[in-house]
């Protein structure tokens, strides 16, 4: 069974900061992609930012400049540093891994619950 749990989500002023978190856990045997999506009320999930296991990055449009994405492979994790927010960042962000359980086992793609991030004076 594996797990993603994020944090660090909540409510900012707009022109704030936040660093969401999401560690993965549980039968892991190696960790490929992660990324973060967010999807506001009434709109579809999209992509914030990727990296890959050898720290390639992209970022979508709307947060190149603001967004800085990592991951910590010995502590399987990866994190999300938002700068400049503004209140269309308002969404629920969700954490995304390609995971394999083990070393004759395909990857599998997994998501985390969500982490509420609010941008509103």
């Amino acid at each position: 069974q594996v797990q993603l749990v994020e944090s660090g989500g909540g409510l900012v002023q707009p022109g704030g900061s936040l660093r969401l978190s999401c560690a993965a856990s549980g039968s892991i045997f190696f960790i490929n992609d992660m990324g973060w999506y967010r999807q506001a009320p009434g709109k579809q999930r999209e992509l914030v930012a990727a990296i890959t296991r050898g720290d390639s990055t992209k970022y979508a449009d709307f947060v190149k400049g603001r967004f800085t994405i990592s991951r910590d492979n010995a502590k399987n994790t990866v994190y999300l540093q938002m700068n400049s927010l503004k209140p269309e960042d308002t969404a629920v962000y969700y954490c995304n891994a390609d995971i394999r359980t083990g070393w004759y086992r395909p990857e599998n793609n997994y998501w985390g619950q969500g982490t509420q991030v609010t941008v509103s004076s």
